[in-house]
């Protein structure tokens, strides 16, 4: 089955030239000229990767990235006019997996989205294999008097349940099951919904940095260089 990508762009001639050469590459192309037309065919059908202009009239394309990745976990890709880096900085803390800026080669695009969409089957295989594991008998981990449990979704110290956010449960979850071993930004991104084309990505360290604030801090030891270290010992 062919991807889906949605173009979001005001100017129907960068709409008709992306549509013309993806669907050449095999893609299903959607089109849309702004904010209202990008909701009305994103949930109508199934789309993989949206390519999102930031300057749209109405709603900006930086609003509604965030808006997206509040609800879905579809791809998406900005694209600007301005080649400044706190552009690309903002639109990738609002969410999105990556920023390119105009006038781009289209072959460079191409395989910007298919390195994206490949990240995406990984982020859904691991998906899979994170529910596998909360689908065995024993769902609880337990360690330096927490209790983690995986079926539920939730994290307890003693009588307190703690709220964590999905991100924060699965990387936690990467943890535990993997104690007193030292974990790459890289593995631990797989572990998780997040993804992200930019190798200097910090998603991961923000997201421990919310663990270390919920939790222990002694917990989660920073190895310099290679990633991070669980240090509990963990009784399943």
């Amino acid at each position: 089955m062919a991807y889906s990508v949605l173009v979001v762009d005001d100017e129907a001639v960068i709409r008709a030239r992306l549509k013309g050469y993806f669907e050449k590459e095999g893609y299903r192309v959607v089109e849309a000229a702004d904010g209202e037309q990008m909701w009305y065919e994103f949930n109508r059908q199934h789309i993989d990767l949206i390519m999102l202009d930031i300057n749209l009239p109405g709603v900006d394309g930086l609003s509604l990235t965030r808006e997206l990745r509040s609800r879905s976990h579809v791809g998406i890709i900005l694209v600007s006019g301005r080649d400044e880096s706190i552009d690309k900085i903002v639109g990738l803390e609002m969410g999105a997996d990556d920023y390119v800026t105009k006038p781009f080669e289209l072959r460079e695009l191409l395989v910007r989205v298919k390195n994206l969409l490949w990240r995406i089957s990984l982020v859904k295989q691991a998906e899979l294999a994170v529910v596998e594991e909360l689908s065995q008998p024993d769902d609880v981990l337990s360690f330096e008097g927490y209790q983690l449990e995986l079926n539920s979704r939730k994290l307890r110290h003693g009588d307190v349940l703690i709220k964590l956010t999905k991100a924060e449960f699965e990387l936690l979850v990467a943890f535990a099951l993997h104690p007193q071993q030292v974990l790459s930004r890289e593995r631990l991104m797989q572990q998780t919904s997040h993804r992200n084309l930019d190798v200097n990505d910090r998603t991961i360290d923000v997201i421990i940095r919310r663990l270390r604030n919920k939790l222990d801090t002694e917990l989660f030891v920073t190895v310099h260089g290679e990633g991070y270290l669980f240090a509990a010992k963990v009784d399943d």
